[in-house]
């Protein structure tokens, strides 16, 4: 099976997949609301928003000093395009891997064409 258009290595582990997924639903977020949502640990979302911002997916913006420092966050065009790819190549995956559909055997047409006798 090849990979479909749009698949994103970056974006797929879950961690990734789950902030940016977050960040796609609004414009700005905070640094504390992303880490609460997630569960993750002020260093886990740290090693994961640098890699993202370094792939140039998304924008930190730092506010203040000291203990009353604020971080906010937020997708890029560019990071809200991939993370749109990254979905709809994850929908090709997905419906790509349902039942087949169903056909007639031949023992299935000989059987049902005698039982109308």
């Amino acid at each position: 099976m090849s990979i479909p258009a749009g698949f994103d290595e970056l974006i797929h582990p879950a961690t990734r997949l789950s902030v940016v997924a977050l960040l796609a639903a609004t414009e700005w977020a905070d640094f504390a609301f992303v880490r609460d949502s997630l569960s993750l640990s002020d260093s886990a979302l740290s090693k994961q928003l640098h890699t993202l911002e370094e792939a140039g997916y998304l924008e930190l913006h730092k506010e203040g000093g000291g203990r009353k420092r604020r971080t906010r966050v937020r997708l890029t065009d560019r990071g809200r395009t991939a993370f749109e790819g990254h979905v709809a190549a994850l929908r090709a995956i997905v419906e790509g891997a349902g039942p087949p559909a169903p056909t007639e055997t031949p023992a299935r047409q000989r059987h049902d064409s005698g039982a109308g006798r």
